[in-house]
């Protein structure tokens, strides 16, 4: 079953970039958002996660703060 993932990014984020470009390389859909572009969603990242800082992953509700491939990985299952 696939899990729903989303990321919370930023355009200039070397991290962000990186983390997209590995879960598509690795055949994961996400839904990808830029909260620096939506006030709204920025909260939205900041209340799960309880950080401000980018890259966060919500993986099924669980949240990864940072670019951790192992992690991400492993959650993941792939």
């Amino acid at each position: 079953m696939d899990k729903k993932v989303i990321t919370y990014t930023t355009q200039g984020c070397p991290h962000c970039i990186g983390l997209k470009e590995f879960l598509t390389e690795k055949g994961i859909s996400f839904e990808s958002i830029d909260v620096s572009s939506d006030p709204a969603k920025a909260d939205e990242m900041v209340k799960k996660s309880g950080q401000m800082g980018v890259p966060v992953v919500d993986i099924d509700g669980e949240i990864i703060v940072g670019f951790d491939k192992d992690i991400i990985s492993q959650r993941l299952g792939i």
